[in-house]
């Protein structure tokens, strides 16, 4: 019987090693698995390479992985925003490393990988310092630059509802990065606010197949129940 419901989030987190390339899903904190990763800093793993829309707020989360000295590369969109103060010291004093990627190709360099499709050409980024390094091509009268996939150890993802076999629905924006952060690891770790028997998901519903999934972990956090 398949079954990939765990009982806590120290079981959701074991297994996860030193040096691992982390995504972590979400947008700000829209759809942010905020207890896997307050888990992955009680785990203890470090030297972690974290991909993530930017670099965290305040001193928690994120920036407390990071605060913590646990990160060695962050990968992001926008590393700078309201409350990155954590990022910021670390970047100046030269404590952690830093490689921006558009927010549109971290999405398909992750899909990509998903997909088992190495690299792919994108317009963007041709002609700043993001493409320095990297080839480029011409199709059709136009330049365009070379991407490799973005692949995952681990992927930490915030549901709204799960079934045991892994299947996923998300909530509104919380339906951003999460499913295709999904498909890109090796080990894809859920957080859900509800568990649901199997058929009880719209399948027109179901965002992420349980295909992609290997733990699922519910997390109550005072949200009401939606059909």
């Amino acid at each position: 019987m398949i079954n990939k419901i765990v009982d806590t989030l120290a079981e959701a987190l074991s297994g996860v090693k030193d040096g691992s390339t982390v995504l972590i899903g979400g947008f700000g904190s829209a759809g942010q698995p905020d207890e896997l990763i307050e888990a992955l800093i009680e785990q203890g793993a470090k030297d972690l390479t974290c991909v993530a829309n930017n670099a965290g707020t305040g001193h928690a989360g994120l920036a407390r992985l990071m605060e913590l000295g646990r990160v060695r590369k962050i990968i992001c969109s926008f590393p700078r925003s309201a409350g990155s103060v954590v990022f910021e010291e670390l970047y100046r004093e030269g404590k952690i490393e830093l490689e921006i990627v558009p927010q549109g190709t971290m999405a398909e360099r992750m899909r990509a990988a998903g997909a088992g499709i190495p690299a792919f050409f994108t317009a963007t980024s041709h002609g700043t310092l993001l493409a320095k390094g990297k080839e480029e091509r011409e199709f059709e009268g136009r330049n365009y630059v070379m991407e490799r996939w973005l692949k995952a150890d681990v992927a930490l993802i915030e549901a709204w509802k799960a079934d045991r076999w892994g299947n996923l629905v998300y909530n509104q924006s919380g339906r951003n990065f999460n499913p295709v952060m999904a498909t890109a690891a090796e080990l894809t770790i859920v957080q859900t606010q509800h568990i649901v028997e199997l058929g009880e998901l719209d399948p027109e519903a179901v965002a992420t197949p349980g295909l992609y999934v290997n733990r699922v972990v519910r997390v109550d956090r005072g949200a009401p129940w939606a059909p």
